[in-house]
Parts: structure tokens; sequence; C-alpha cells
């Protein structure tokens, strides 16, 4: 059942629609930009390329985008006697403050991607390459087995560096090397943090549509939210994560709203973040930390005007935010636009753009 129950319910999305792989291996000459845009206000529904983007905003619009790198976060391990063992594939999630990381413990599929396997016990000792062990210690959450909290010996940003692959699921046709998961805007950190898993709304940007924005006069500004393991299988609402609003981009928000100008969110953790570090009255101020707000109808959005973003499951809890920015009617008539237009969904797939509805009168479809 969808989470928008009267919304989406019904809705189904043919497997055919997953992107299953990177839109610049779909043929000669393509280059990751060339995805489809789905525009939606209000009601009204428009279908243009992502190369489009820069005539769809206006200048004084700011587009807020999330600089955190994708982690080759999946490492494969070992459990029970040695030599040999249970072979599992553990997906280091999140690092705490206090040194430990949530993983998620997944079992090989035989054909390149995982199943669910849930953690645990604690105690329960995972073997991982070049002589490193994983320690599970409790669950992330308590009564709930997918994600715990473990400690692994040694520099564990380094193992994945050395012996990790990028997360990838069973959509996808095959592994892809760790710059697909990638966008434009990633930046290392310092310490070695980043995404388990892409921020993939902004991967169809490319280096020149970027130019092209900013010659039109639209505003880029940057945070960071360091996503988690997502709950691929059982949809849950994404757990806590770290992020980061630099001063300079809640400036940057702060006058737009002030001129006129709309905040465009890139992609769900953007909005998360800015969400985060929103007064009540919509002002965002600098602020670095960890957030488990999730954003819903009932809270709503203080500060986001649109939303660019991927595709998602009728079953995710995305939605919910989806339906935050844009409400339910509009929400439903762009995913049965989206179904009815062939679009693709997932990471590697077609983008959708929801803007204000007092905009929908500029739509040509």
């Amino acid at each position: 059942m969808s989470v928008l129950s009267d919304g989406l319910e019904g809705l189904r999305v043919p497997e055919e629609l997953s992107a299953r792989v990177p839109a610049e291996q779909r043929g000669p000459g393509r280059g990751r930009d060339d995805v489809r845009l789905l525009v939606s206000r209000g009601g009204a529904v428009s279908h243009h390329s992502f190369g489009e983007l820069p005539g769809l905003l206006r200048a004084g619009d700011v587009l807020v985008v999330n600089t955190s790198t994708t982690l080759a976060a999946a490492v494969d391990g070992r459990m029970g006697p040695e030599p040999g063992g249970e072979a599992v594939v553990v997906h280091f999630s999140t690092r705490g403050d206090d040194g430990r990381w949530a993983v998620e413990l997944r079992t090989p599929n035989g054909s390149g991607s995982t199943r669910p396997r849930g953690g645990g016990p604690a105690g329960a000792v995972v073997r991982l390459p070049g002589g490193a062990r994983l320690v599970c210690a409790e669950p992330l959450v308590p009564g709930s087995g997918r994600l715990w909290w473990a400690r692994a010996d040694g520099d564990v940003p380094g193992l994945m560096a050395r012996y990790g692959r990028a997360i990838r699921y069973g959509y996808t046709e095959r592994d892809q090397p760790l710059s697909a998961y990638r966008t434009v805007f990633a930046r290392p950190s310092p310490d070695g943090s980043g995404s388990a898993e892409m921020p993939s709304a902004g991967r169809p940007f490319t280096a020149r549509l970027v130019a092209e924005l900013v010659d039109r006069g639209v505003r880029l500004a940057p945070l960071s939210l360091h996503t988690g393991v997502a709950s691929a299988e059982a949809h849950e609402p994404p757990y806590p994560e770290r992020f980061e609003v630099p001063a300079g981009t809640a400036a940057l928000v702060n006058a737009a709203r002030a001129g006129g100008g709309r905040v465009i969110a890139v992609g769900t953790t953007v909005v998360r973040a800015l969400e985060s570090a929103a007064g009540l009255d919509g002002t965002v101020r600098a602020r670095a930390g960890w957030t488990g707000l999730v954003v819903t109808p009932a809270r709503g959005v203080r500060v986001v005007d649109g939303l660019l973003t991927g595709l998602h499951e009728p079953e995710a809890s995305h939605l919910l935010m989806l339906e935050a920015v844009a409400g339910r009617p509009a929400l439903r008539s762009a995913y049965a636009a989206a179904v009815k237009g062939r679009y693709l969904w997932h990471e590697f797939g077609d983008v959708h753009l929801l803007l204000p509805e007092e905009d929908a009168h500029r739509v040509h479809c």
C-alpha cells in the first residue's frame, strides 16, 4: 500500500521502468544529463529534457545542492568459523560521534546484488578484508534489526576506499565505478565522511549546465547531508543523519526569500537539511549536527518552494515529503503522467521538478 493511502494507492510501476544503467551508458554519445524532466505545478504537468532546466527557472532563484560525496560503502565479509563461514555484505551507513558505525548486514544473492539479512546478534563478529573485524553491538533502533551499531578496528574510510564498492540494488544491471555514483557537486570531507548512497537528484547536472544556470542568474548554494543506507525493501523513514548548512548558504536562501526568489532543493536530502536549519518563521541559520527530522504533510515545509528529485516507488516514505512540498493532488497527477510517459525510476533514472502552483500558467505541455 502507498504511504499516500488514497493518493498513489493502486499505482504500479512496471519493472521495465527501472533504470538499470546510468544515462551515459544507454546509447552512444549520451551524457549523464540525457534524462527526461517531468515538471509539475499543481495539477499541471509538462514534459522536458533535463537540459531545459535553466529555462524553467528564473533569475533570483536559488538551487540548493548537497555536496556530500558517495562512499564505497559496500564491503564483503564473513561471519562464523574460520576459514569459511557465512558470506555477508556490510553496508556502512553512518559514522557515529563515538566512532562506531551504523551498518546493515546483507546476504549476497548470487547475481552481484544483495538481499536483506538482518544484523546481530550482539557480539557477532564480521571478518573484513585486510584482517579488520567488525563487532555488532546493538540495534540502531530498539526493536528493529535492520541497522546495527558496530565497531570496526582500523581505518574504516581507508578500508572502504581500498576494498569497497558503491552500494547497488537488484534493479541495476551490474556494478558501476564509484564515479557513476558521485555528482558534479560532490566534495570530499576532511574526516573521510560521506554518503552511503548517492544524493541522486544532483546526478544529471554537468559543469556546462551549472554554468548556464549561473549565466541566467540562478544562484547555487551548497550544504551537506551524509545519507545513510536506504530502506530499499521496508521503506522506513530515514534515520538521523549528519548535516551542515553553512552561513553563506543560509544568507543566500534568506536573501532569495526576501527578494521574491524561489528556493529549489535539489533532492530530498536538501529539504531535510534546510528545514532542520529553519526557524518557525522560515529564517535559515547556519547549523551543523544531526537531524532526525522527517518532513510530512502535517509538519509542512517552511523554506523550500520547489524540489528537484528522482521518481520514488509508491511505497517510499520520501513521498510524504513530496506531498508536503506540492500537495497530494499534484503528486498524484505527476506520478500518473510519469508511468504513462514511461519515465525511468531510481538513481539512474529521470527526474521530477515540483514548482509552486502559482506558476501553472507558465507551463506549455
